[in-house]
């Protein structure tokens, strides 16, 4: 095998100056980060739309990808759902590598060396995240931030999982949600006329003519470069931007860091929209008989820059009775669910009815692990759906008219009636994402998926759910075409068919 990256000496040396407590653990943890990520990697190489991949084969003893230089590349069958870390090496013609950015390193592919950096220092801070946690409770959580605490290894299928470049291993310890810390929010005291307001900004954030903005703390230091004598101590949430501030509001701030794929800033526009979204999602919530409900955006306020701008929204935590519990899907594995295929199959007909509902109504959502919550009982049974974060999703126009709705007046590229469009949206981050992420292999998800859709009406959506390639974001295409804008996606084999892997 070959030497370690430069990433993974890196934050070893940094972990010995900062937390020397933990070295041990960090090294003992990292062949299974490298695992983690080359099996992310390798599902990526396997189902991908990638140009330098010219033919896959697939045999007994796994599958072979036939490369544009006419090297071959094998690993084991490559389940496009599954979430185990289950490739612990591949073969490079005849040379093994168990780790993923040496491999990106070796294909030499265009744009390959600024991604290979990037998934080495997913792999490295995915074992400082994996070294920092304490030992594993059963009991669940007392607070709302505590289940997204629990989410230590990041997105379920991206190979940059848990990069983090540009933080040092000092601020992960200090920023990063798994590792349970309190972070100290600045506020930022800008002029009112100054300020693109969207709701209400609340009185505890206002001196006088001025509007304190929330800044975060790794935002003022590295893009700011502002000093913030105020601050209001908070939680940090699995998004890492988005807190827990005291008595329940969640704030998200801009983060101009790219983590995982995005740059995480927030756009004037999104805050121009976020208070005609918020009131159209209420009402369109209010016509699924209580199974959705959708956060609240209380305010949102920006300096006219997307490195300076805030979002205050209701917790998720608003939505739970007595002896419930409002769990974020990424985080179901944190509480021991889904415990049966029955709980698995109950949870997806919940999921599929609100998502196919709301599309055949006119709206699309992002319902990844992330934005879609379960309300659970004290027994776990799933109840009910809580979504958030309304910046990304997809509205139709002419579905919404088709059934009477009020369109809102909104613009930009949440605003569409591409059909592709719209089932990508849906399909790629609920089914794709949340649902395979809890089922953690095609074969739970094609039994979950078999059971919920019986009784579903047969609409063109659900024929093209059960019919057609799964739609997913190309995350690794995405990595690799700096040039392209927007979206590229690739087609998994639908979980439906008989044998898709």
């Amino acid at each position: 095998m070959h030497p370690a990256p430069a990433a993974e000496a890196e934050v070893a040396a940094e972990l010995a100056a900062v937390r020397p407590d933990l070295g041990a653990r960090y090294a003992a943890v990292l062949p299974g980060a490298r695992a983690a990520v080359l099996t992310r990697l390798w599902r990526a190489l396997a189902h991908e739309p990638l140009p330098w991949v010219t033919g896959r084969e697939r045999g007994r003893d796994g599958l072979t990808l036939r490369l544009a230089d006419g090297r071959r590349l094998h690993g084991p069958h490559a389940d496009p759902y599954a979430t185990s870390a289950y490739v612990t090496a591949v073969r490079l013609d005849e040379v093994a590598y168990d780790c993923p950015a040496r491999l990106l390193g070796d294909l030499a592919v265009p744009h390959g060396a600024g991604f290979a950096a990037e998934v080495g220092h997913s792999v490295a801070s995915l074992a400082l995240s994996r070294a920092g946690q304490p030992p594993h409770s059963n009991a669940w959580p007392a607070h709302g931030w505590e289940w997204e605490q629990r989410v230590v290894d990041g997105h379920p299928y991206h190979p940059n999982c848990r990069s983090r470049p540009g933080f040092s291993v000092a601020e992960q310890l200090a920023y990063g949600p798994e590792h349970r810390p309190v972070v100290e929010l600045g506020l930022v005291p800008v002029p009112v006329e100054e300020c693109l307001v969207s709701g209400t900004w609340p009185e505890g954030m206002r001196d006088g003519g001025r509007l304190l903005v929330p800044v975060h703390p790794w935002q003022a230091a590295h893009v700011l470069k502002v000093s913030c004598t105020e601050g209001i101590s908070a939680h940090p949430l699995m998004s890492l931007r988005t807190l827990a501030l005291p008595g329940g509001p969640h704030v998200k701030t801009a983060l101009s860091a790219r983590l995982t794929s995005s740059v995480r800033d927030i756009s004037v526009q999104s805050i121009a929209l976020s208070a005609t979204l918020s009131a159209f999602a209420q009402a369109l919530a209010a016509r699924l008989d209580g199974l959705l409900h959708v956060t609240r955006t209380l305010g949102a306020a920006t300096a006219n820059s997307p490195d300076l701008a805030a979002v205050l929204r209701e917790s998720p935590q608003t939505y739970a009775a007595p002896g419930e519990h409002v769990v974020p899907v990424a985080a179901l594995a944190a509480t021991g669910l889904p415990g049966s295929p029955e709980w698995l199959a109950d949870f997806a007909r919940l999921a599929l009815t609100v998502g196919l509902r709301l599309l055949e109504l006119g709206v699309a959502l992002e319902a990844h692990g992330q934005n879609l919550l379960v309300v659970l009982s004290a027994t776990g049974a799933p109840l009910r759906l809580v979504y958030r974060d309304l910046a990304d999703v997809r509205i139709s126009p002419a579905r919404l008219a088709r059934h009477g709705i009020p369109v809102p007046e909104l613009t930009g590229r949440v605003v569409t009636d591409d059909v592709s469009t719209l089932r990508r949206k849906l399909f790629g981050s609920l089914v794709a994402g949340a649902l395979a992420g809890a089922a953690g292999s095609g074969e739970a998800l094609r039994a979950a998926l078999e059971t919920a859709v019986r009784g579903l009406t047969r609409t063109p959506d659900v024929v093209a759910l059960c019919e057609e390639p799964l739609p997913v974001k190309a995350l690794t295409l995405m990595r690799l075409s700096p040039g392209v804008p927007g979206d590229q996606w690739a087609q998994l084999p639908n979980p439906f068919g008989a044998d898709p892997f």
